[in-house]
């Protein structure tokens, strides 16, 4: 998970524990909250909450310190959507702007802002609708929860005075009586004295007990057609009679809701379906999200501890096994099933004065083989760590748990123990070894992802090893890394080389110790033919040679799952090309022609084909359901031929919340030049489309013609951490590009990945002028490190590169790379102050203070300077400068005069006085 995504997700649950009741106060998290509780520096929480506001997902409270508070909750707990970015003295402030004075039921249900939008939207609607809402039957399987629907309706139409006070709710389930129909509707309606045999008394029906309410009636199919036609002559005139009566002059204002578990239009008359114009269908559970599917668990599991009023611990393999082993029966049968492992907990428990256990040897076999089905979802399963990946704990409200000793933080990183734990498990349970094998490949891919993503993001990877590992042992997993790369064409993979550090590490102490791996199990994970495998015995070999030891055979495959992780990473980082066109095959041949030109098979390319019969809106349907099976995060660039299909990108964007771009006139030139862009050269989804817009198609090209009487002159820039670094690395040198040179130059960006392939394919119709960037391409060609950029001495470079090609124009000196450097910084620290605006204001005191010093600054002394400077000017607005903790009278009296001399420009401009605290630390820096 990123670092924004962590601070976002601690935000939200913070702000998850709030009602409407409570928000009052100055309440929220701020910077430092988040800092210390996640381990973050507390400039890069900043940095990331400004992201944030920007992105509009957070609302800020103003005050000392800034408090942050999660906009979509307070939007799901008002029921209405606040214009933003916004900011606001207080949360009670920002609940008034919205006009909303209680909460709706709907917030209360998992779902209601995603799976289950359309339904709630639905429910509101007949609810309100004009002038006494419309009837409505739900549909769905048991166990989906329709009752708990209802009722929600009916709470919802008493928050929105839609029922007056003491309106009824009354339930009547249509089975009970389905064998007698006479005495169904006599429920139903009422009866008069004499109507059948038994009937002594009159009895008022149903319908009359629900006036001014709500009649929800369950399994409404069970209703014989007799009662279906009085039913439905109800809803059209507002009138009944008991059984018995002869007239119809009876009347109640009845909101009608129905559920039922089988087809509306094959289960109930055609007459009757018509009448009741609002069908919701609530879907299975089995088609909900995991992280629906993880919160519902956690629900039910809460209202469990609430009932026995003690903590429960409940496994990661157990829910797991939860989720995996979720069937028609829905969340009815889910919530038994907790419910019978609760009380199987509490007595293996009642011993214990802490907490209550449930883990995966005391699971039915029936839900145990929920884990197997879950684990042959690799997607799924990587996608569950995101939601849990360690026990789950809850307690009573107010109850403080202690933990024994087996709850102490374990090993930071054990591959061993993960593999041994799981086969010991999986074993235990009888598991077949080739499903054992399977089933930990998964896991350990997973447990790596998660791993990894919970690490410190401020640190980079190397610095968090040297706190683990000896520094020998980072330097050889460097090369290691360096050697996965070359053999498996990728770039270099943090997360591998510090999953690989720790691994070596352990195995290490495990040669030291003379320790055996306990299982030979996983031995055929993966494939012997496989790439990773192969690679795998190289590491084995390099091991052997580096260290004088002997490596067990069976350490390969440890060392093979381990790069099964970089062949993961890589597959899902790419952006998925969609080619959408009209007739019942043409999207699909295109893209088969393009796979064999291009002589791949990529997952990341879909046809989607549109016959002229069928709708847009099905095609729409079929997109999303093709794009939900992938990992789309990286975008989606739509190329539709015409018409409707070109439309389909804004709502696949609204569904799935996902960048998506869209060129029409899709060609197979078209599809060839977007797959060899986001496959080979590895840009994002903005730089491909933007390379798109004006591609005519591929023109007949001289392989040996002259470069320097022909082709277009361009510079490449190159990244090691991807495509996306490259591209802000292209606008900057646009920017420098623009003030030295009267000539059109294009700057392509491009990732490392097969590096020296994409620049001898750009050169066949470029003219490279120049490679920039953190590694060396093996071609002949001029390149620029990126830290002589940084220097100052690459843009000297770069000038005397495009003199001497063609005419030269000299145009107004600028220090583009320091202004952009500084501007990007300050744009992530800044709060109060626009750095944009105040940037020249920055310039203008470097260039006075370089005057009064008689000497230039190198750049990277200028970044430093502006930026620390930029910062110093925002703690002077709110009034929170540094104190100087050094020694004042080791200060440079001349450089101290000086800047002091030279921040007057702030005063002038901004009205701004720096603190001597302040300067002091500016003359420590220079």
């Amino acid at each position: 998970m990123k670092r924004i995504d962590k601070i976002y997700e601690y935000i939200k649950q913070k702000s998850s524990v709030y009602t409407l009741e409570n928000l009052k106060g100055r309440i929220g998290v701020d910077a430092t909250e988040i800092a210390d509780e996640l381990g973050i520096l507390r400039n890069n929480v900043s940095m990331e909450l400004n992201a944030l506001h920007r992105q509009d997902k957070i609302i800020k409270i103003i005050g000392r310190p800034v408090l942050y508070f999660d906009k979509q909750t307070v939007e799901s707990l008002c029921g209405t959507v606040i214009e933003g970015p916004c900011q606001f003295n207080t949360i009670e402030e920002c609940v008034k702007m919205t006009g909303v004075k209680g909460q709706g039921p709907f917030d209360r249900l998992i779902g209601a802002d995603r799976s289950l939008k359309k339904q709630v939207e639905q429910a509101k609607a007949a609810i309100l609708y004009p002038p006494d809402g419309l009837h409505t039957l739900i549909v769905g399987q048991t166990g989906v929860g329709k009752t708990l629907f209802a009722h929600m309706m009916y709470e919802y139409g008493k928050t929105m005075n839609r029922f007056p006070t003491g309106g009824p709710f009354i339930t009547f389930n249509c089975a009970d009586y389905y064998n007698n129909p006479q005495l169904l509707i006599s429920h139903i309606f009422g009866h008069i004295k004499g109507a059948f045999t038994g009937a002594d008394t009159a009895k008022e029906g149903l319908v009359e007990a629900a006036d001014k309410g709500v009649l929800f009636l369950d399994e409404i199919h069970r209703l014989p057609p007799e009662g279906q036609e009085m039913i439905f002559y109800f809803i059209d005139t507002g009138t009944f009679n008991r059984l018995g009566e002869t007239t119809r002059e009876r009347k109640a204002k009845v909101l009608l809701i129905g559920a039922t578990t089988e087809d509306p239009n094959s289960a109930l008359t055609k007459t009757f379906v018509r009448r009741i114009p609002n069908i919701i269908t609530i879907r299975p559970l089995m088609e909900r999200s995991l992280e629906e599917k993880v919160d519902i668990i956690k629900l039910l599991l809460t209202d469990e501890v609430q009932r026995i009023n003690k903590p429960v611990k409940i496994s990661v393999e157990s829910i797991k096994a939860l989720i995996g082993s979720i069937s028609n029966g829905n969340v009815g049968q889910l919530k038994s099933n907790i419910k019978l492992l609760c009380a199987k907990a509490f007595l293996n428990g009642i011993d214990n004065p802490n907490y209550i256990e449930i883990d995966f040897k005391m699971l039915p076999p029936k839900i145990k083989n929920g884990l197997l089905t879950l684990s042959a979802n690799r997607k799924d399963l990587a996608e569950l760590s995101k939601y849990i990946n360690e026990p789950l704990l809850l307690t009573p409200p107010g109850d403080k748990v202690i933990l024994g000793t087996e709850d102490l933080e374990k090993e930071p990183f054990n591959l061993y123990q993960i593999v041994e734990d799981k086969v010991d498990l999986l074993k235990g349970e009888g598991i077949s070894d080739d499903l054992i094998k399977q089933i930990v490949a998964t896991d350990v891919n997973v447990y790596i992802k998660s791993f990894y993503n919970k690490q410190d993001v401020h640190m980079s990877t190397r610095e968090r090893l040297l706190k683990i590992v000896d520094k020998t042992l980072v330097d050889f997993t460097e090369e290691i890394s360096l050697l996965v790369q070359n053999r498996m064409n990728r770039g270099f993979k943090d997360r591998f080389l510090y999953a690989f550090s720790l691994h070596l590490s352990a195995f290490l102490k495990r040669v030291k110790s003379k320790d055996d791996l306990a299982y030979s199990e996983i031995e055929g994970a993966i494939p012997r033919d496989s790439l990773a495998f192969q690679v795998a015995v190289e590491i084995k070999d390099k091991i052997e040679e580096h260290y004088h030891i002997e490596v067990p055979r069976a350490e390969i495959e440890y060392f093979a799952l381990l790069l099964e992780s970089v062949e993961d990473e890589d597959k899902e980082e790419k952006v998925i090309i969609m080619v959408a066109t009209h007739g019942k095959s043409t999207a699909t041949s295109m893209v088969e022609v393009a796979q064999k030109l291009f002589s791949t098979n990529d997952p990341n390319l879909i046809a989607i084909d549109m016959p002229l019969e069928v709708k847009p809106q099905e095609t729409l349907e079929k997109m999303i359901s093709r794009l939900q099976e992938m990992n789309y995060q990286q975008g989606v660039l739509l190329l539709a031929d015409m018409g409707s299909l070109c439309n389909l990108g804004s709502m696949i964007m609204e569904r799935l919340k996902v960048q998506v771009k869209t060129i029409d006139m899709v060609s197979t030139p078209l599809i060839l030049e977007a797959m060899r862009k986001a496959d080979i050269v590895g840009m994002d989804l903005s730089s491909i489309y933007e390379s798109l817009l004006n591609f005519k198609g591929y023109e007949v090209v001289e392989f040996n013609r002259n470069k320097d009487e022909g082709g277009r002159e361009v510079i490449v820039t190159i990244c090691t951490s991807g495509a996306g670094a490259a591209v802000k690395l292209k606008e900057m040198i646009e920017e420098i590009l623009l003030h030295i040179v009267d000539r059109k130059v294009e700057v392509i960006p491009v990732g490392i990945k097969n590096l020296d392939h994409v620049i001898r394919e750009l050169a066949i119709n470029y003219k490279i002028i120049a490679a920039i960037g953190m590694i060396k391409p093996n071609y002949n060609i001029p390149f620029i490190p990126l830290e002589k950029l940084i220097e100052g001495d690459g843009e000297t470079i770069l000038r005397r590169l495009l003199k001497s090609n063609v005419k030269f124009v000299e145009k107004e000196k600028k220090n583009v790379v320091v202004q952009k450097l500084c501007e990007e910084s300050l744009q992530k620290f800044l709060t109060y102050l626009n750095p944009i605006k105040v940037m020249s204001v920055l310039l203008e005191f470097d260039s006075v203070l370089e005057k009064k010093m008689g000497k230039k600054f190198s750049n990277p002394i200028k970044i430093r300077l502006i930026v620390h400077c930029g910062c110093a000017l925002e703690r002077m607005v709110i009034n929170n400068g540094l104190v100087y903790t050094g020694n004042r009278q080791n200060i440079d009296t001349q450089k101290f005069n000086c800047i002091t001399e030279a921040t007057s420009v702030f005063e002038r401009s901004l009205k701004i006085k720096l603190t001597e605290d302040e300067i002091y630390y500016m003359t420590d820096m220079i």
